[in-house]
C-alpha cells in the first residue's frame, strides 16, 4: 500500500503544476521530519506566477521549526502583502499573529 506521500507524488507525476498536491506534498515531508524539502517546496509555491497564500503560514511556521526566523519572517510579510491585495483577510491575520509572536526572536 503506497504511503500518503507516494500517491501525492504519483498525482503530481500528472500535474506537476497542482499547487494543492504540492502544498500537501510539502505537509507529508514535514510530517516525516524532511524540514528541507519541505522548505523547498513551500518555498516554490511561495514564487509561483500565483502565489500560494496558504504556503507563506506554514512555510513561516516550519522556518521557525527549522531557527530560520529571519526567512519566517520575511514568509510571513510577503504573504500577509499578497493576501491583503487579494482581499484574503483571515489569512493575513493569521500571519500578522505568527510575525507578532516572533518579535525580537532570533535576534
Amino acid at each position: 500500500m503506497p504511503t500518503r506521500r507516494e500517491r501525492i507524488e504519483s498525482m503530481l507525476a500528472n500535474e506537476p503544476e497542482d499547487q494543492f498536491l504540492r502544498y500537501g506534498l510539502a505537509i507529508e515531508f514535514e510530517n516525516e521530519g524532511l524540514f528541507e524539502e519541505s522548505a523547498k517546496v513551500f518555498k516554490s509555491l511561495m514564487n509561483d506566477p500565483r502565489p500560494h497564500v496558504p504556503s507563506f503560514l506554514r512555510g513561516a511556521q516550519l522556518f521557525v521549526r527549522m531557527d530560520e526566523i529571519e526567512e519566517a519572517r520575511t514568509a510571513l510579510r510577503t504573504g500577509i502583502e499578497i493576501a491583503r491585495s487579494r482581499g484574503e483577510m483571515h489569512p493575513a491575520g493569521e500571519m500578522a499573529e505568527l510575525l507578532m509572536t516572533l518579535g525580537s526572536m532570533g535576534e
